[in-house]
């Protein structure tokens, strides 16, 4: 117990987006947009103009930042940056991959759930169950 992360606990946290315009519309319309004295928004509208640099860019600003609890990110956006998707491992915050209108979800794809197949492979195989 005396290893794990301290959560950092306030007020309140924010749930950051980087998806496709309907998409980040519609958490907008549902209230999770903001932004800051700084101008600076928790969301990135990914459109056919939008570089994987600036992808990679609010992929590193919101995985660093300690207003975020989570980040939801449409998984076709998050296989263009799949290298730093995979290797993110902090629990704080939480990265998951969401499907978007245009492209279904693929299990297949999914960072999390391949961590979790692999934690229940890796604990079945240790306790001796197949």
């Amino acid at each position: 117990m005396a290893n794990r992360p301290q959560i950092r606990t306030s007020d309140s946290a924010l749930i950051a987006m980087i998806a496709d315009e309907d998409t980040v519309v519609g958490f907008l319309l549902a209230g999770v947009g903001n932004v800051d004295l700084r101008r600076k928004t928790n969301y990135l509208i990914v459109d056919a103009k939008t570089t994987v640099k600036q992808i990679e860019d609010a992929f590193k600003e919101f995985s660093s930042r300690e207003d975020i609890a989570i980040v939801l990110i449409s998984q076709y956006v998050a296989n263009m940056i799949r290298f730093l998707v995979d290797s993110y491992n902090k629990p704080i915050p939480a990265i998951l991959e969401i499907p978007s209108k245009d492209h279904p979800y693929d299990p297949a794809h999914d960072s999390v759930l391949s961590r979790v197949k692999h934690l229940f492979s890796a604990e079945s195989v240790a306790s001796g169950r197949r």
